[in-house]
C-alpha cells in the first residue's frame, strides 16, 4: 500500500472499503472529502446558528414603492429563484375594508455537489456507500405556518437519474412567540450504487407588508461520513 493510500485509510478508518489504484491518493488526502462540508458558501446571510438570529428591523415609516422580494446576502455558488405567491384573502369577512395585505414569496436556493470532483472515488460510493449527512438551520421567523422546505436528491452520473431523495416541510407553531434557529437533518444510507452528485435545494418564505421581512438560514451542510452503510 502506497504511503498516501495508507494515510487515507488511517485518517478515515476505512476498514473494508475498496481502495484501488488510481486515484491519486495524495490528491484525495489533500482534498479531504470525508467529514467536511461539501457545500460552498453555506451561510450567505452572514449569520451563524451559534448566535441567536437578529430581531426584525421594524421601520418607523412604511416603505413606499414597489414590493421587494429579494433578501440581502451574498448568494455566490447558489442558484436562486423567487416565486411570488398570490394574495391570500381567505378568512376576511365579506364587506370588510382591508388597507394592506401581506404578500408572500418563496426564495429558492440550490447547489449540486460533484462527489468525485470533491475527492471521493467510485468504489467507495458504490460498495462502501458512506453515510451522507444533510443539515440545515432556518430562522423561526413566525411569518407563516410554512416557512421552510428542504429537498435533497442523490443523482447518478447523468445528473438526472434520482437514486434516493428526501424532503422536509415542517409546520410552525405560532401559538406562542419563539425566535430561534431550527435544525432539519437527514442521513442517507443504503442508497445503492451509482451516486455521483448531491442536489441540495431549500426554500425560505419571505413576507412583504410595508417592508421586507425574511426568513434566514445558516450553516447548510452536505457531509460524507466515513461510516459504512449497515447491511
Amino acid at each position: 500500500m502506497s504511503e498516501w493510500k495508507k494515510r487515507c485509510a488511517e485518517e478515515w478508518s476505512l476498514q473494508g472499503a475498496s481502495m484501488p489504484d488510481p486515484p491519486d491518493w495524495k490528491c484525495v488526502y489533500d482534498a479531504k472529502p470525508l467529514g467536511r462540508n461539501l457545500l460552498k458558501n453555506p451561510s450567505p446571510h452572514g449569520v451563524s446558528k451559534d448566535i441567536p438570529p437578529p430581531e426584525p428591523d421594524l421601520p418607523e415609516v412604511p416603505r413606499r414603492g414597489p414590493p421587494c422580494f429579494q433578501p440581502d446576502g451574498d448568494f455566490s455558488n447558489w442558484t436562486t429563484s423567487t416565486e411570488i405567491l398570490p394574495y391570500d384573502s381567505s378568512g376576511i369577512p365579506a364587506g370588510a375594508v382591508v388597507c394592506e395585505l401581506p404578500q408572500y414569496s418563496w426564495f429558492t436556493m440550490e447547489q449540486v455537489v460533484d462527489l468525485k470532483a470533491e475527492g471521493l472515488w467510485e468504489e467507495l460510493l458504490d460498495d462502501f456507500q458512506p453515510e451522507i449527512l444533510i443539515q440545515d438551520w432556518y430562522e423561526e421567523s413566525q411569518l407563516h405556518t410554512s416557512i421552510f422546505e428542504l429537498h435533497v436528491k442523490l443523482l447518478g452520473a447523468d445528473k438526472s437519474t434520482v437514486i434516493s431523495e428526501h424532503s422536509a416541510n415542517p409546520t410552525e407553531d405560532r401559538s406562542t412567540y419563539s425566535h430561534t434557529w431550527k435544525e432539519v437533518s437527514y442521513v442517507f444510507s443504503g442508497y445503492g450504487p451509482g451516486v455521483r452528485y448531491v442536489h441540495f435545494q431549500h426554500r425560505l418564505k419571505n413576507q412583504y407588508l410595508n417592508g421586507f421581512y425574511g426568513t434566514l438560514f445558516s450553516d447548510s451542510s452536505v457531509m460524507v461520513r466515513p461510516t459504512k452503510t449497515s447491511t
